[in-house]
């Protein structure tokens, strides 16, 4: 197995890449200068096993956010319905009411047109 190349930003001490980053001056020509990444990318493509790990920590994650998503819409609704019916005092929702009110009355024009 071949050693480490010394030059690579895997090997800079962090001090060293937060001093070059924060020491360079922001100009709107390209210095020819290497940008270092805090978390540079791998060298090489990953064997198949880490790939499958790392795929299946994504899904975790993935499903976890989903889950805290569809928790927070369904408790803000909650939340939104019970305020409405404090602020209302009684059900926010006319679909979901009795059905105890009288039709309105007809119009003139259609007892008119009645025979």
């Amino acid at each position: 197995m071949t050693e480490p190349k010394p030059d690579t930003p895997q090997n800079v001490p962090p001090s060293e890449i937060n001093h070059n980053a924060h020491t360079s001056k922001p100009s709107s020509s390209f210095s020819g200068q290497k940008v270092r990444f805090p978390n540079p990318p791998d060298p090489e493509i990953p064997d198949a096993a880490t790939l499958r790990e790392q795929w299946k920590f994504a899904i975790r994650q993935y499903s976890k956010w989903y889950s805290h998503a569809w928790g927070t819409a369904i408790l803000a609704g909650a939340s939104f319905f019970a305020l409405g019916w404090f602020i209302k005092g009684g059900n926010p929702l006319p679909s979901v009411g009795r059905h105890d009110d009288p039709p309105p009355p007809p119009d003139k024009s259609e007892e008119a047109r009645r025979p």
